[in-house]
């Protein structure tokens, strides 16, 4: 089965993340929007009965498997990511909408700075997320150092009011990031880096 090619989901450079409140979290769950507001799609985590079951016993939520799936405005997978069971540091594998590995996270962390390294399919490194999670105040850099990203709370766009409280983020990607399937694994892992805090 042949892969599929970049996916137009990624062609944007600036996304807003907001995030989906429900009565029962044993999910979360988060709406993505482009910078003018327009509705791109959805970012949800897939919990199974039993790991709903075990996400109520405190601790062992740090450890257990999780999945999370980004969707389009259709509800169509553009990729996915994967954590196992982990009893230290995070290895996510990050896969296309048809199951083919685009890369992997390697989580690392230090007090409040997280750090994410960003692998393709080959194991090359392609990127790196550093940062202070308390500050929420991210940059993304390429494997030279250059930022190529920021992931933020602050935006100072059109939707400015909508995206300024504690459960939104934007993450900002230059244009000179080339549309391949690299910046797919790039894109997929700081869109979704509230999430994988969270199960930390």
């Amino acid at each position: 089965m042949s892969s599929p090619r970049y996916s137009k989901f990624f062609d944007c450079n600036t996304f807003l993340i907001d995030e989906k409140v429900g009565l029962f979290k044993f999910s979360n769950a988060y709406q993505v929007f482009s910078d003018t507001g327009e509705a791109m799609g959805l970012i949800q985590q897939r919990v199974s009965t039993f790991h709903k079951i075990l996400r109520v016993l405190g601790d062992i939520k740090k450890m257990m498997p999780f999945t999370l799936e980004i969707l389009d405005n259709q509800g169509v997978v553009q990729t996915t990511i994967h954590r196992g069971w982990t009893f230290f540091m995070s290895s996510i594998t990050i896969t296309d909408a048809l199951g083919v590995k685009l890369g992997s996270i390697q989580q690392k962390f230090k007090l409040f700075k997280p750090r994410f390294i960003i692998t393709d399919e080959y194991g090359q490194v392609v990127a790196e997320i550093n940062g202070d999670w308390k500050a929420w105040d991210f940059t993304i850099t390429d494997p030279k150092g250059q930022v190529i990203g920021t992931i933020s709370k602050k935006w100072n766009g059109a939707m400015r009011e909508l995206f300024t409280s504690a459960d939104k983020y934007v993450v900002s990607i230059n244009e000179s990031v080339v549309e391949d399937r690299r910046k797919m694994a790039i894109v997929s892992t700081a869109i979704t880096i509230d999430m994988v805090l969270k199960e930390r």
